[in-house]
């Protein structure tokens, strides 16, 4: 009985176990024994019906999000990679000074003093830094297409 509402063997276990785990939790709501059978019918129904009420988890979204978390961390291996690889191009000096900005997690001044530098120097310098390494990691994720055409510098 319980195949006919599910058309799933496996569902239709689960419905006849909750079925039968409800009918004899409420078998004093039987009143007359002569329709034990029409009863079960009703309770394999409702239960039935409560399993196709339920609100099940769609286990292709779960596969695609599980998935995309490893592309996310191959993704973010590259790109750390790419990172690496621009920081390495730099000359020790400009090295240096991203260095203390970003793994001392010094402040602009706090790298000036130093480094015996003007604060405005450095801080003209880092931001040069961080445009070429921007430009450097777009030409890495789109080749042959650079933002604009390159200006010479000073």
């Amino acid at each position: 009985m319980a195949y006919r509402y599910t058309s799933n063997p496996s569902e239709a276990e689960d419905v006849a176990q909750d079925a039968l785990l409800r009918a004899w939790r409420r078998r004093s709501t039987l009143r007359d024994a002569n329709r034990r059978k029409e009863w079960l019918a009703t309770i394999v129904r409702n239960e039935a019906f409560r399993l196709h009420a339920r609100v099940r988890p769609d286990p292709v979204a779960e596969i695609e999000a599980k998935e995309g978390v490893e592309d996310e961390r191959i993704v973010s291996t590259v790109e750390r990679a790419d990172l690496h690889a621009a920081l390495e191009g730099l000359d020790e000096r400009d090295r240096l000074l991203l260095r203390l900005r970003y793994n001392e997690d010094l402040t602009q001044q706090a790298i000036a003093r130093r480094l015996g530098l003007p604060d405005g120097t450095v801080k003209v310098r880092l931001h040069r830094l961080r445009h070429k390494l921007r430009r450097v990691m777009t030409e890495v994720a789109q080749p042959g297409a650079s933002a604009r055409p390159r200006q010479a510098r000073r």
